[in-house]
């Protein structure tokens, strides 16, 4: 039996509250902040750059935690644990909660252009 750090996907969902905690820490703290903020300038709003300058960044900063848990510090031990989270978002309102603002952290706000019936005008109520 090889000895080594502890499979990840034994995280229950009271650990993985706890680690999704560090991890939003970890954001706040202010060398990881700044290097967010630099990343955020760099990508100028555009998507394309957010993957390339913004993502990369947020993949560092939960590799960092993640570790001491036992996931590989890489980006497969960060999808690894998306994957645990996910997994526990629908029996657990405070994961799911966690996970809204972890991933607020570093994925722009989605919006849609406006588009399609009803633009500019009021809906008739009947």
């Amino acid at each position: 039996m090889a000895s080594g750090p502890a499979q990840p996907a034994a995280l229950s969902a009271e650990q993985a509250k706890v680690v999704l905690a560090e991890v939003i820490q970890a954001f706040a703290a202010p060398e990881n902040a700044v290097r967010m903020e630099e990343a955020r300038d760099n990508a100028c709003n555009d998507m394309g750059k957010m993957l390339q300058f913004v993502l990369p960044v947020a993949t560092q900063i939960q590799q960092e935690v993640l570790k001491a848990y036992g996931f590989s510090c890489d980006g497969e031990g960060v999808l690894k644990f998306a994957r645990l989270v996910k997994s526990y978002e629908a029996q657990d309102p405070e994961i799911a909660s966690l996970s809204g603002k972890l991933k607020a952290l570093f994925l722009p706000p989605m919006t849609l252009p406006p588009h399609g019936p009803g633009l500019g005008g009021s809906v008739a109520a009947s």
